[in-house]
């Protein structure tokens, strides 16, 4: 009887929603961890300021890690030491090429207004261009500059869509609802087309929200719980994407580079080309966990780093970059490894002494076909390219966001950024991003996977759904086209259980700590930059004895507004 009165039913599913999801908030809140304080008695006896720390990986998460325990613990910046198996810190953040051999740069992560940790972390690093002024102050005042209005979120051959019909149905809402009332371990091993119907994963609403966050139908329902539950508050601004906050430029440029000055002015120091394979641990008995040594291979030779019960080590396990190959404009990326290194390694080793502790690493490495997808860098001499889009999306270069072609075989999507992109990019240049979720399926214009393509193949592609055939040649003869095939890029979001991440300070260690994408954070969202932040913050307090917690982030899932604003959101 309803469904015979559209307006009646569309306020009943409106209130049901609200109602369900304000009932169920009980079931979302968690004990906060309290927070406590290991250590030895010489430990406690000895001064931060002569203790030790050892950083395996220079990803953002222990770059966060060594900031707060010289900010906040009192660590002298000359007794830490990161060891980095690349030439260059950052991890997945990184930004490299040039002008004429082209840009290139492994993904692009963005903001939004709860960032806390990672906000926290800006605030206290001054900026490269203007050192009166924290990277915080410059990515803010940059984003209020450059705000996002999106006009052209979707398109499909060239047209774009009503992205303002987001095409949920009522089952399709009801089963978001239950898949954000019901615990997480009701979603153990599930995948996300396990708890939704075929029609869901056809909506303009699943369409930008896996272009935005990179969800594939075969990842885990525990992981699109936790995105729908944190970032709530986005589910209004799908289109115009007004909310999301991004650097100046490149993260590379815009937030390594300055925290790395930071560190080192500060007498960090970092091993590049170092590889760390082992850590023997041990203790008084069989649970303690105490690293006793490091096992580095350096130059082509092993040798071992001796650590002091009251030092700290802090190991990122796992890396979403591992084994990623690129390609050219005139040829593909290689096929890539199947031998894991580096991060894995030291996780595959430490996890066979204590699987209880560091739980199996195979989770996450194990599904390449479903964990990879391919990127691209574009370096173009000619702004043709640029005037298409601003006529197609009627939005300047840099405030449209990001545009996907949902339809495309690939699932394209791409981002033409405010330009200079790096610091020191070449005049007469510009570089933009995109990349392709289904890397594996035939493309249309170009009759064969993504994977195999090279980088004028790839725009090749991109221009056919586009329909700027007519200006194909001089957009393809003043471009380079850099391919990046990333086999464990979304490894972080594969099937899971709630037990399958190790915690960031295991109970029964004294001077171990772990971190980045593959430790447990509770009801945080990976394959943010923000996870990566906390982590560090979490790892850097507990073993430097410092008297502080992480910053707490906004729940908005209990926010009646918040609620309210996604649910009629979801009816358009």
């Amino acid at each position: 009887m309803l469904a015979a009165n559209p307006i009646t039913f569309r306020r009943t599913k409106l209130l049901s929603t609200i109602g369900l999801w304000s009932n169920c908030q009980g079931r979302l809140l968690k004990a906060k961890r309290s927070q406590t304080i290991l250590g030895s008695a010489k430990r406690a006896d000895m001064r931060n300021e002569e203790r030790k720390v050892h950083l395996i990986g220079s990803g953002i998460a222990n770059l966060a890690a060594a900031a707060y325990l010289i900010k906040d613990g009192g660590f002298s910046g000359a007794n830490i030491t990161m060891y980095e198996q690349d030439h260059v810190p950052g991890g997945c953040l990184d930004a490299r090429g040039d002008a004429e051999k082209g840009y290139n740069m492994q993904g692009e992560r963005m903001f939004e207004p709860n960032y806390v940790c990672t906000y926290d972390l800006l605030s206290f690093i001054p900026s490269l261009a203007d050192p009166n002024k924290s990277v915080l102050e410059d990515t803010f005042a940059y984003s209020r500059t450059y705000p996002w209005n999106n006009k052209c979120r979707l398109v499909d051959k060239g047209k774009k869509l009503n992205a303002d019909n987001y095409g949920m149905t009522a089952q399709d809402t009801m089963e978001m609802m239950a898949l954000n009332v019901k615990p997480e371990k009701a979603f153990n091993d599930k995948r996300i087309n396990d708890v939704f119907s075929n029609h869901f994963f056809e909506t303009n609403f699943w369409h930008m929200w896996k272009t935005l966050f990179a969800f594939e139908p075969w990842h885990s329902a525990i992981e699109l719980r936790r995105y729908f539950l944190r970032f709530m508050h986005l589910m209004p601004d799908q289109r115009t994407m007004s909310k999301i906050i991004r650097t100046r430029y490149n993260n590379f440029d815009s937030m390594v580079r300055p925290i790395m000055k930071w560190l080192t002015d500060r007498g960090v120091s970092v091993a590049y080309e170092t590889v760390v394979t082992d850590l023997d641990i041990g203790g008084p008995t069989d649970k303690d966990i105490t690293v006793r040594s490091i096992t580095i291979v350096q130059d082509g030779k092993e040798r071992k780093i001796d650590v002091r019960p009251e030092d700290i080590v802090i190991a990122t396990l796992g890396s979403m970059i591992s084994n990623s190959t690129l390609g050219t404009y005139d040829s593909p990326p290689p096929p890539t490894s199947t031998t894991l290194g580096g991060s894995w390694t030291l996780w595959q080793t430490l996890s066979k002494k204590r699987l209880d502790v560091f739980r199996d690493p195979a989770v996450f490495t194990n599904h390449v076909k479903e964990s990879q997808f391919v990127s691209f860098t574009v370096t173009q001499k000619d702004l043709k390219f640029f005037d298409l889009m601003e006529e197609l999306s009627e939005n300047p270069p840099g405030r449209n966001g990001i545009t996907s072609l949902p339809h495309s075989p690939w699932c394209l999507t791409f981002i033409l950024n405010t330009q200079p992109y790096y610091e020191n990019q070449a005049e007469g240049t510009v570089v933009w991003y995109g990349l392709g979720l289904y890397p594996e399926e035939i493309g249309e214009f170009v009759r064969k996977p993504m994977t195999e393509c090279s980088g004028r193949e790839i725009l090749e592609e991109l221009i056919g759904h586009l329909a700027f055939d007519k200006h194909k040649k001089q957009i393809l003869e003043s471009s380079i086209v850099i391919p990046n095939r990333m086999p464990l890029i979304t490894s972080q979001f594969l099937v899971r259980n709630t037990e399958s991440r190790p915690p960031v300070n295991p109970e029964s260690s004294t001077n171990l700590a772990l971190t980045g994408q593959f430790v447990e954070q509770p009801d945080d969202c990976v394959f943010t930059v923000e996870y990566s932040v906390r982590t560090g913050q979490t790892a850097a307090f507990k073993l430097g004895n410092i008297n502080k917690e992480p910053t707490p982030f906004r729940h908005v899932s209990r926010d009646l507004g918040v609620v309210f604003a996604a649910a009629k959101a979801l009816q358009q």
